[in-house]
């Protein structure tokens, strides 16, 4: 029988797998010591029993798989992470060793993708303006009066196709609007498999009604979105990032919105996170903050620990996973 184990903190652990998930690693493997133990328990007497783990389950709140952790799992060959990057917990030890890994990448990127699609749909009535105006207001503008692009022909540029991105593009096959799409690690004709015409970062600022970011941070994306892109954006165009705050270069999208409150900016994230308490993202009246949300939270997180539970059984079974992930692969996620 195959021997595994979970780590991740408990918080974690009940909000990805919990009880019925634990319940059914059990019916083909003999899950050993706590379920959970906790990172806080491996930095002390490690125990006995870690050398015989052979199957890894975890998510937010996991150890890094460092060489002196592996050492003391010498038998651990699949790790299943029901969380989305994995770039927080594998080191070159783990490719060394020939570590199998799965992540729930693909399904904690679905509820980005709702989350994308329904702000860029709203964005293209100013929801957010209009709602904030009818409160200062306590009243109604007449409807001519009132300034309301709308989605018709409307062009979506997105920032880089990979799961969430690719799905964002998916969903809006469904629309009358047109996708441009930046993604340097793609060849010419994927783009068209999803609906999207290829465009320079540059194109994408100056063409596009809505800018969604959805690339990894990496070195080459830190502070790729500097004050020259965001003036390209067009006049009452919407800004949203749903990636990683650390893509936008903060002091130059505060001032770019001081100046430009014809530019509504959908964020979900920042850099720092939340911004510090003097930032001017909280006044600006065309800034529109969300606390991280977009991913998975509360019962969405089952979805990814279900998810993790099958591919174990795939894996038991000697079939292909269906959400494994290569070292190539790694490089891009987030």
């Amino acid at each position: 029988m195959i021997h595994a184990a979970f780590i991740i903190e408990p918080g974690h652990f009940n909000d990805i797998y919990g009880a019925e998930c634990l319940a059914a690693v059990s019916a083909h493997a003999r899950v050993l010591g706590p379920a959970p133990l906790t990172v806080a328990a491996l930095a002390g007497h490690a125990p006995g029993w870690l050398r015989e783990v052979e199957v890894l389950f975890t998510g937010w709140g996991s150890p890094l798989l460092d060489e002196s952790l592996l050492a003391r799992m010498p038998k651990l060959r699949a790790v299943f992470y029901g969380a989305g990057s994995l770039r927080s917990i594998v080191t070159a030890a783990c490719w060394e060793r020939g570590i199998i890994f799965s992540s729930a990448a693909a399904l904690n990127a679905v509820p980005v993708v709702e989350f994308t699609l329904g702000a860029i749909l709203l964005s293209f009535k100013r929801v957010w303006h209009h709602a904030r105006l009818v409160r200062e207001k306590r009243g109604y503008e007449p409807l001519r009066a009132l300034s309301i692009p709308t989605g018709w022909n409307a062009t979506i540029g997105l920032l880089s196709l990979g799961l969430i991105g690719r799905g964002v593009a998916e969903r809006l096959r469904t629309f009358n609007v047109r996708v441009l799409a930046h993604d340097p690690l793609l060849a010419p004709g994927q783009f068209s498999e999803v609906g999207a015409e290829s465009a320079t970062l540059d194109e994408l600022f100056e063409r596009s009604d809505v800018v969604s970011l959805h690339a990894p941070l990496l070195p080459e994306t830190l502070g790729i979105i500097d004050r020259r892109r965001l003036d390209l954006l067009k006049p009452s165009a919407t800004f949203i990032n749903t990636a990683r705050g650390g893509l936008v270069r903060e002091s130059d999208l505060t001032d770019f919105l001081q100046q430009r409150p014809d530019v509504q900016a959908i964020l979900d994230v920042t850099d720092p996170e939340p911004p510090g308490p003097d930032s001017l993202l909280y006044e600006l009246p065309n800034v529109f903050l969300t606390p991280h949300i977009a991913g998975s939270i509360g019962v969405e997180c089952r979805r990814m620990g279900r998810a993790m539970v099958d591919e174990f059984h795939r894996y038991a079974r000697g079939e292909a996973l269906a959400y494994g992930v290569t070292r190539e692969q790694l490089a891009r996620m987030a």
